[in-house]
């Protein structure tokens, strides 16, 4: 039985993260002010290159383990431009475009407006026109 997305996607990032842990307490070769120097340098601006090496190896492993898992559960894994996997069709070729008919008909017009509804007196208070003081 094939996994849901979701489970598959929540077990490659939970991998990822131990993988991670561990290659951060890996670069701090067992010293735990290292680590925590590591560990406080990584901020939301911090690119690629300023990781550590193992760090770096670490997240190059799990994006490919990450891959292909993806594809071992069946997933269909492509670049967001690459759109469906249906090919064009060839010069001359008919291309069924559904069942004609399937939507309801129209309303050609939608006839008189209804009379808005009034309050008695025309919608004027009391004695009149009203007069500023």
């Amino acid at each position: 039985m094939a996994r849901a997305a979701t489970e598959v996607m929540q077990s490659v990032i939970f991998s990822a993260v131990l993988d991670a842990i561990e290659a951060l307490k890996a670069a701090s070769k067992g010293l735990p002010n290292q680590l925590v120097r590591d560990l406080q340098s990584i901020h939301p601006n911090t690119t690629f290159a300023d990781l550590p090496k193992e760090l770096q190896d670490a997240i190059g492993a799990s994006v490919r383990s990450a891959f292909t898992q993806l594809l071992k559960e069946g997933y269909a894994v492509a670049p967001r431009d690459a759109g469906t996997a249906r090919s064009q069709p060839r010069h001359g070729e008919l291309v069924d475009r559904g069942a004609r008919g399937t939507r309801p008909p129209r309303p050609q017009g939608r006839g008189p407006r209804p009379p808005a509804p009034r309050s008695p007196g025309g919608g004027r208070p009391p004695g009149g026109k009203p007069r500023g003081k």
